[in-house]
């Protein structure tokens, strides 16, 4: 269920998860996987950062920092002293800042389809695609479906749209724009590199952050780091092949 303060709970397990949504994404913008997941074994929480979904009118900077300091907000009103963070896109960047925050508090680090600790190499045309995004449906639809790999129906994608243009308020979204693609904070993530295990999820048909993408990045700052490509999936892994990806997010969080 979602609570009004715009957190989705699901299950009742002592492994506790905060999930954080992507940029099109929200609390209840994660496909399946919520209905998918082991609700005996694990206590998941899903929040809406600021500016979307049931927080879609609560102001904010839109800064890593920000989102952080919420985060370790959340799980001490949760009353969670450990948890384990499970980051889709632009969440996966928020994650790191979490883990270089509190890293005696995180248990284990999920990627999915992550944006890495540093800026976000962009062309000139592929920025002002982006740029233009928090107020052009056709740009969210371009963004969409080129990192879904162009393979997938219409009405697929334009759900996807859809629901980024219900759920994020436009300013937030174009802030947080600049929090993922520009802020760098990989000194602090190097910083605790190798304190926790992390798991890296690409999508084969991802050509903006799959397997090449992840290798240069989280991998190479992550010691240890463990990375799965899912043969079927783009960037939206949750809703293009949930199934695989719960059974390949549970099994790495149930090995501790």
């Amino acid at each position: 269920m979602t609570g009004g303060d715009g957190v989705r709970t699901v299950g009742h397990g002592e492994h506790r998860v905060i999930g954080l949504h992507g940029w099109f994404g929200s609390a209840a913008g994660w496909g399946q996987l919520p209905d998918l997941v082991d609700r005996e074994a694990f206590t998941w929480a899903f929040p809406d950062l600021r500016g979307y979904g049931a927080r879609r009118d609560e102001p904010g900077a839109h800064t890593v920092a920000e989102v952080a300091a919420d985060v370790l907000t959340l799980a001490d009103r949760l009353g969670w002293d450990r948890f384990s963070l499970v980051g889709h896109s632009m969440g996966a960047k928020y994650a790191q800042q979490v883990l270089a925050d509190a890293p005696d508090r995180v248990r284990r680090l999920v990627a999915i389809s992550g944006v890495p600790a540093g800026p976000t190499p962009f062309d000139p045309e592929g920025r002002a695609l982006f740029d233009g995004a928090a107020g052009d449906r056709d740009a969210r639809y371009a963004i969409i479906d080129l990192t879904t790999g162009n393979r997938l129906p219409r009405a697929f994608v334009d759900g996807l749209v859809q629901h980024s243009l219900d759920a994020a308020d436009p300013a937030a979204f174009a802030g947080y724009l600049t929090a993922w693609a520009d802020e760098d904070i990989s000194a602090a993530v190097g910083a605790v590199a190798g304190r926790v295990p992390v798991l890296c999820v690409a999508g084969r048909h991802d050509p903006a952050l799959g397997e090449d993408a992840l290798r240069a990045t989280w991998l190479a700052a992550h010691p240890g780091a463990e990375l799965v490509v899912l043969a079927e999936a783009g960037h939206y892994a949750m809703y293009e092949t949930p199934p695989v990806l719960v059974a390949v997010v549970e099994e790495f969080l149930g090995r501790g």
